[in-house]
């Protein structure tokens, strides 16, 4: 089969761990392929700093795509489909765990085209994979919106104390500790991967009272 092997890439944590399993499996990785959305409450792609995963690529050494979609429901499926298509894709890695909505739509795409669908991440148990986190990545949390995540935890770091505060979230409010749900989202600042890390020298909150976000301003890379 020709064709190029990419990762569906966020620069959230799910997406950088898909990345660095499917390498360490052996699975060639050709680009990462970022979804640009003008829709702040996408179902499918993240929102904030998106546009900061340049510099991820530029860490990682590898190429990227930027693809723009309106972010609406459903159609925005259409435009993955479309980047897909654009850029030769022949296996698709995506950092999907729990997600039917993601997984079964991103499934469904790639049988129609005939593209392999890894989800390296699928089902992994939760404690694992943020203890691996807070181990050998940096990685912030940059949008919350669901009751138990306040203000307090934007742009806070996914190490062993936000660990034990997303254990009583789950506790107390249901919900799941990988925001599969939508109940948050993440950035990696630094990965096993990365050549260099990234350091934030600007950023501001934006919080409504019941959901908020981190944006990254300004950021550089700096050796590690």
């Amino acid at each position: 089969m020709t064709g190029r092997s990419a990762v569906l890439y966020s620069g959230g944590k799910d997406s950088t761990l898909a990345l660095h399993r499917a390498v360490e499996s052996g699975v060639g990785i050709d680009l990462l392929i970022t979804m640009l959305s003008r829709n702040r409450s996408s179902y499918m792609f993240h929102y904030p700093n998106v546009r900061q995963t340049r510099l991820q690529a530029e860490a990682l050494g590898m190429e990227q795509v930027f693809c723009e979609t309106e972010g609406r429901k459903e159609e925005e499926l259409a435009d993955l489909e479309r980047a897909f298509a654009d850029n030769d894709v022949k296996t698709i890695v995506t950092g999907a765990t729990y997600s039917r909505y993601q997984g079964s739509r991103i499934d469904a795409i790639a049988k129609r085209m005939g593209i392999e669908h890894v989800a390296p991440l699928w089902h992994i148990d939760p404690i694992s994979e943020l203890t691996v986190l807070d181990r050998d990545y940096d990685a912030i949390i940059t949008s919350v919106s669901a009751e138990g995540l306040d203000e307090s935890f934007l742009g806070k770091r996914i190490d062993k104390e936000m660990i034990g505060r997303l254990r009583k979230a789950e506790a107390r409010h249901g919900i799941n500790m990988l925001f599969e749900g939508g109940e948050a989202e993440s950035f990696v600042l630094d990965a096993p991967l990365f050549r260099k890390r990234i350091e934030v020298t600007e950023a501001r909150k934006e919080w409504n009272g019941v959901s908020g976000a981190y944006f990254i301003e300004k950021a550089e890379l700096v050796d590690k």
